[in-house]
């Protein structure tokens, strides 16, 4: 079970590296009220990582955890609400709303609706970053280092 958790931690990295490439390339372009084909498509890029980011956060890394700490099994609502039991967020409400903007670029197949929730996704990539920190940092300290 250990192995497992840690070759989730390192996917959980390679994740947040991708991630902090294009949250740095999307903030130096900003919000604006039009974008140039490439700066479109460095923040789809930037949506694509956080909706997977945010997805393999709650879906894998989180139920890891609860799998190796003998929580049962729940549904993902208790998922959620362990994760948060261990500190590892602030709000499980900012939560839920940085899955619903997953939700909302998952079903945006128009460019000029895309366009609104970059803003969203700026505010909320630096959050997803956040947790991510605070997940590998338990994840480190908890049984990495404290079972060494």
């Amino acid at each position: 079970m250990k192995e497992k958790l840690l070759v989730d931690k390192k996917l959980l990295e390679k994740q947040l590296f991708w991630i902090e490439i294009s949250f740095n390339e999307c903030s130096k372009i900003g919000i604006k009220k039009e974008y140039s084909v490439d700066e479109f498509g460095k923040f789809e890029t930037l949506c694509s990582r956080y909706s997977r980011g945010i997805d393999f956060l709650i879906r894998k890394i989180f139920r890891t955890l609860d799998e190796y700490e003998f929580e049962n099994q729940g549904t993902l609502v208790d998922v959620v609400n362990n994760a948060h039991k261990r500190g590892l967020f602030d709000d499980i409400d900012e939560l839920r709303i940085m899955k619903d903007v997953r939700n909302t670029i998952a079903h945006e197949y128009i460019e000029d609706e895309l366009v609104e929730v970059f803003d969203e996704v700026l505010v909320y990539t630096d959050t997803l970053m956040r947790i991510i920190h605070n997940t590998l940092h338990y994840i480190q300290v908890s049984y990495i280092d404290a079972k060494n």
